[in-house]
């Protein structure tokens, strides 16, 4: 089976224990995570044999990163070393009517040190069958936006599939370019756009008509076909435009679910009640590598798209950045069975 490349950056991530607030902690749980090695771990978990793309510093912070990475069975052999230091954020869980709570420190981190050449794209790619990256790679710095266009553009004149989700953070773009000025050239060398309504409306101002998600406790499918119609009109190269669908009752308690349009018709998944949520940080990492997983191996969107919600559901109930439910779990979910019965 040919190989997935994922390209992007992987932080300390640094939590309070228990629920408990930053100002109450007296000590952090340590995990490593990020948008693009979460997809990676989650594909690793499928089976599915990926190599993530990446700049660690050359200590024993980076070291720790990439045997997480190994442990987890993703493919490390083409990350780069050098620079400064590993990036870290800091996470605030949060519960019932509190949300969550986001604190980066990454700032001069070796991935945003990265420039365009650094990595033989070519050779990466050997054997490669689809490339992923995510907005928050070219929010980091304009190397980092420079090393991930070079790569879709070598991914385009290799026919290697091309994915995105869009991933827009507020909190990243601070290097001068707006995600207008950098977005548009990135996207639109990609066959598969993943999204949610805030993604496609800040980097393009496309929007649902009539949807305010910090109101509603049900989400209207339909509504969105509009934004996969745009998308596609704006990027033509893009075959499949999905947006996943979150309500959001309180922190503990979203509605999950997602939409996938194909230029011809709007597939929609079932809607699950997520009433206990124990992490929500990566749910659309885990959608994504879902997506991924299922675009690959089903023959039909829809069992493609179900398949990265059940999956993105049961994240929700894992601890941590990655998705570690396996297959079985997820087409037992899928199957309709949630019951959540002891398997003995």
């Amino acid at each position: 089976m040919k190989n997935v490349v994922t390209f992007g950056e992987i932080m300390l991530r640094l939590t309070p224990p228990n629920l408990r607030r930053f100002s109450q902690a007296s000590s952090f749980d340590v995990i490593y995570g990020g948008g693009e090695s979460n997809v990676a771990v989650s594909l690793a978990n499928y089976g599915i044999p990926v190599d993530f793309v990446t700049r660690l510093p050359k200590n024993d912070i980076g070291d720790c990163a990439q045997m997480e990475l190994r442990k987890r069975g993703v493919g490390t052999s083409n990350i780069l070393r050098g620079g400064e230091r590993l990036g870290i954020y800091f996470l605030e869980i949060g519960a019932v009517s509190r949300g969550a709570k986001v604190v980066y420190d990454r700032a001069h981190s070796a991935m945003s040190t990265i420039q365009k050449g650094m990595v033989d794209w070519e050779e990466v790619f050997k054997n490669t069958q689809w490339f992923h990256w995510t907005g928050i790679t070219p929010a980091i710095s304009q190397g980092a936006a420079d090393a991930c266009l070079e790569a879709i553009q070598v991914a385009n004149k290799m026919g290697i599939t091309v994915s995105t989700d869009l991933n827009y953070r507020k909190k990243l773009w601070k290097y001068g370019k707006q995600p207008s000025e950098i977005m548009p050239e990135l996207v639109a060398g990609c066959d598969v756009i993943l999204g949610n309504e805030e993604d496609a409306e800040k980097h393009f101002d496309i929007h649902p008509e009539g949807v305010d998600v910090t109101k509603g406790h049900s989400i209207d499918a339909g509504a969105y076909i509009s934004v996969g119609k745009q998308l596609m009109e704006k990027f033509p190269r893009c075959k499949k435009a999905i947006i996943t669908l979150r309500g959001s009752i309180s922190a503990s308690h979203n509605t999950w679910s997602g939409v996938l349009y194909d230029g011809k018709k709007l597939y929609t998944a079932p809607t699950y009640q997520i009433t206990d949520i124990v992490d929500r940080v990566g749910g659309g990492d885990s959608f994504m590598g879902g997506l991924i997983y299922g675009l690959i191996n089903y023959s039909n969107d829809q069992d493609a798209l179900n398949f990265a919600v059940a999956a993105s559901c049961l994240k929700h109930t894992i601890y941590g950045d990655a998705n570690l439910a396996t297959i079985e779990e997820v087409e037992k979910l899928m199957s309709g069975d949630a019951s959540g019965r002891v398997a003995r």
